[in-house]
């Protein structure tokens, strides 16, 4: 099944928490759904530092899931361990890079599982499967024992069915974590170029909170990404450089192609201005921050496409300038009136999971209602 690349019989009390199979688990190889890896690699001899909570918890773990190869791809079709199946329609893409994650807990064969984010690999698949899903500041989480891609976008967060959910993640993977009291947040709505049927759910859910909310120009938005877009290709391929040399046979086409892209591309004429967009946009975000509390867009423009269009994806994804200031964000499923929900996005300044986590409650009951 490619839901999982690992699967553990257990049976018990406690949450069921599903891997993402580039977090280390005693005993068990970790294969970053590579081939490449996956023919070498040898049992891991600890567990990923992430997850010592779930162990003292007394969380069961089911299984390690199945990802986009080396988490460097946004539409979860892996040609070595099969692709997630999506559960709202087979027909569709599941997303990527925590696709079986997405999956598993989509199809209630977990409770909580943990992904990766680091252009978007938690929230991409969590809109493609109409899932709950939490991106986490960046260095909130420790990487330890996580098969890295681009370090200085890494994280790790929790997907879960709901937000509920979502707080058990949370309380795993920081042992006392506690959800906010109640506020009423001051938003700040972020327009893209979006499918209208999106842009009129995610509009019709903050109509029914009725928190305030203010329209915000940013025009960099799209620049923002594309720089978002190359820092990282660059710095997976410093990470995974030495697959494609050793064992280029051994990975997809697609994720062979990107890292490529990322060695022609890390010349510093090319990275200056990627730094320095970078370094404007924290600035920016900063000062958006000043003036509301969260800022809200679309997760992904388009609703989940099928393989053939599956590349629409990194273009379509609202997900990239998050990680390029290090914010962490809320993703959930709205009702959008056709066969497939919508996805709201949901940015917070660092360090604010807290407080995503309870506008995300609000949110997701006023969603139940549309």
């Amino acid at each position: 099944m490619s839901t999982f690349i690992t699967r553990f019989e257990t049976s018990g009390p406690g949450i069921r928490l599903a891997v993402k199979d580039l977090i280390d688990t005693v005993g068990v190889p970790t294969t970053a759904g590579s081939r490449a890896v996956a023919d070498v690699a040898r049992p891991a001899p600890a567990d990923a530092a992430c997850l010592a909570g779930a162990r003292a918890a007394g969380a069961r773990i089911v299984g390690r899931t199945n990802l986009h190869e080396l988490a460097l791809g946004v539409t979860g079709i892996n040609p070595w361990f099969g692709t997630p199946v999506n559960p709202l329609d087979p027909s569709l893409v599941p997303g990527g890079s925590s696709s079986g994650s997405a999956v598993a807990v989509a199809t209630d064969e977990a409770d909580v599982a943990y992904g990766s984010d680091t252009g978007g690999s938690v929230r991409i698949p969590a809109a493609c499967c109409g899932t709950a899903g939490l991106k986490t500041t960046w260095g909130r989480v420790s990487l330890e024992g996580v098969w890295p891609l681009a370090p200085s976008f890494d994280t790790i967060g929790p997907m879960a069915r709901d937000v509920a959910g979502l707080e058990a993640g949370m309380a795993l993977l920081e042992p006392g974590f506690t959800v906010a009291p109640a506020t009423t947040p001051r938003l700040g709505r972020i327009a893209v170029a979006a499918d209208p049927r999106i842009d009129a759910a995610i509009d019709a859910l903050l109509a029914t909170v009725g928190w305030e909310i203010t329209g915000l120009e940013v025009p960099e938005w799209e620049t923002v990404s594309s720089m978002a877009g190359l820092l990282l290709v660059v710095e997976a391929w410093d990470t995974d450089a030495h697959l494609v040399e050793s064992s280029p046979e051994r990975i997809g086409a697609d994720v062979r192609d990107r890292l490529t892209l990322g060695r022609d591309l890390g010349t510093e004429a090319a990275l200056a201005p990627a730094r320095q967009a970078q370094r404007e946009w924290r600035s920016a975000l900063l000062s958006i921050f000043e003036r509301v509390d969260l800022v809200v867009t679309p997760t992904l423009a388009i609703f989940p496409p099928s393989a053939e269009a599956a590349d629409d994806l990194l273009v379509a994804r609202c997900t990239l300038p998050v990680n390029l200031a290090g914010a962490p964000a809320l993703v959930l499923p709205v009702p959008s009136g056709g066969p497939l929900p919508a996805s709201v996005q949901v940015i917070g300044p660092h360090g604010s999971e807290e407080r995503l986590l309870a506008a995300g409650r609000v949110l997701e009951a006023a969603a139940a209602t549309l």
